[in-house]
Order: C-alpha cells, then sequence, then structure tokens
C-alpha cells in the first residue's frame, strides 16, 4: 500500500485538498477529517481509473515535513 501526501488548504466554505503525486486528484469537505476521508475515496478512485484506462500509477515521491521553522 502507498501512501500519499496530501495537502489542506482552508476556503471561506470549508477545506480543500489535493495530491501533488496524483494530478488532478482533489477533495473537499466542511472539516478537516472529513476532507481527508473523502481524499482518500478519491485517491482510490483516481487510481482506479488510472489502471482502467491503461495509464501507469506513478509511486509517490511527494515528502513532508511538520519540522519547518520560520525565522
Amino acid at each position: 500500500m502507498s501512501r500519499y501526501v496530501v495537502l489542506i488548504e482552508q476556503s471561506e466554505d470549508g477545506f480543500g485538498a489535493w495530491c501533488p503525486d496524483l494530478p488532478g486528484c482533489v477533495a473537499v469537505g466542511d472539516t478537516v477529517p472529513e476532507t481527508v476521508e473523502e481524499m482518500r475515496g478519491a485517491i482510490r478512485f483516481h487510481i482506479e481509473g488510472l489502471r482502467e484506462t491503461g495509464f501507469p500509477v506513478l509511486e509517490p515521491s511527494t515528502v513532508a515535513s511538520s519540522e519547518v521553522e520560520a525565522a
């Protein structure tokens, strides 16, 4: 099982998420947990679509860290 980095941003209406390693794979939700759960389904759906159409499913390459501080 691969683990993909998911970026989540807050908007005026809720939250939006995308995956840098899966262009076009996005999800939205009212809360962060809801958005994460929607993104799980979106990633599965996106990968299934890639496989069905014969496109390659690239392994995750984006790395994330929460250890960075602003100066």
